[in-house]
């Protein structure tokens, strides 16, 4: 089930009644903010997995 044009419509009302036309910039500023925070924290993770670990011994043969 996704979302028809009517749904996003109407969830674009109920934002706009909860936040104000004022405030809408600032929170979807607050929203690309943390998104792009959440996608530099899963590249550390990533790199962090990535990076081989010195304190294991080598694998035997």
């Amino acid at each position: 089930m996704g979302l028809s044009l009517t749904h996003i419509i109407l969830l674009l009302v109920v934002v706009l009644v909860v936040f104000g036309v004022g405030k809408l910039p600032q929170v979807m500023g607050d929203l690309g903010k943390g998104m792009r925070n959440f996608k530099s924290g899963l590249n550390e993770d990533q790199k962090i997995a990535d990076k081989p670990d010195d304190k294991l011994p080598p694998p035997a043969a």
